[in-house]
């Protein structure tokens, strides 16, 4: 699988002492770096999704835990490998969901998310390293995210719509590849965009025109 090479600095405007964080900053910032070194050290590819890659990317955001996605066939060494890192490990679900625990700190190791969404190829080219509570992550592209966030969301979890509607504001969004990404959720993903423009965001008409196409034309 491909990685990306770029690095950036993630910039969180408006964030405080305990960016992307609700418990103890010090200790999910240290958790974050152990969980990164036991993946990268045994060279297994994966993301930083959740609450944490939205306040990389989108808005300052309250989490506790750390959201990790892996590919399914590298699922149990990842798990086996934070075993080794000194983290109390759970198999939570096998089919899409183990649990590793270290300083209080919950650290979900995902292989699919809602939508059948898995680590592939592409998700990986299009990730990007960022500088982030002291360590250096792979973060999953704001497109990407999107998908993700607008098929997660149901009722008791309005925030990943508005954390949708943070990336939508970003002004280098990749809309064919948004569009592309979104066929796991083509109805999901074309009902956030016009509610993003009922909150008065811009969104360009072609990846609106292409989903409704495809969802009520179908």
């Amino acid at each position: 699988m491909g990685t990306a090479v770029a690095f950036r600095e993630a910039m969180l405007p408006g964030a405080t002492a305990h960016e992307g964080s609700s418990g103890d900053p010090a200790a999910l910032a240290e958790v974050l770096g152990r969980a990164v070194r036991a993946l990268e050290q045994s060279e297994i590819p994966y993301a930083l999704i959740g609450g944490l890659a939205s306040a990389v990317l989108g808005r300052p955001r309250c989490s506790s835990d750390i959201d990790l996605l892996v590919a399914p066939d590298c699922a149990q060494r990842a798990l086996e490998e934070f075993s080794k890192a000194g983290f109390e490990t759970e198999i939570t679900n096998p089919s899409w969901l183990y649990k590793a625990f270290a300083g209080g700190i919950l650290v979900d190791l995902l292989f699919k998310t809602k939508g059948d969404i898995y680590l592939d190829r592409q998700m990986l080219q299009r990730a990007s390293h960022y500088a982030f509570l002291g360590t250096r992550v792979r973060v999953i592209s704001p497109e990407d995210l999107i998908v993700v966030k607008a098929i997660v969301h149901d009722e008791e979890t309005p925030r990943h719509w508005h954390d949708a509607l943070a990336l939508l504001r970003r002004s280098d969004l990749d809309w064919d590849y948004l569009v592309e990404r979104a066929q796991r959720g083509p109805r999901r993903v074309l009902a956030l965009l016009l509610y993003a423009l009922s909150c008065d965001l811009w969104v360009p008409n072609r990846p609106i025109r292409r989903l409704a196409e495809q969802v009520l034309f179908e």
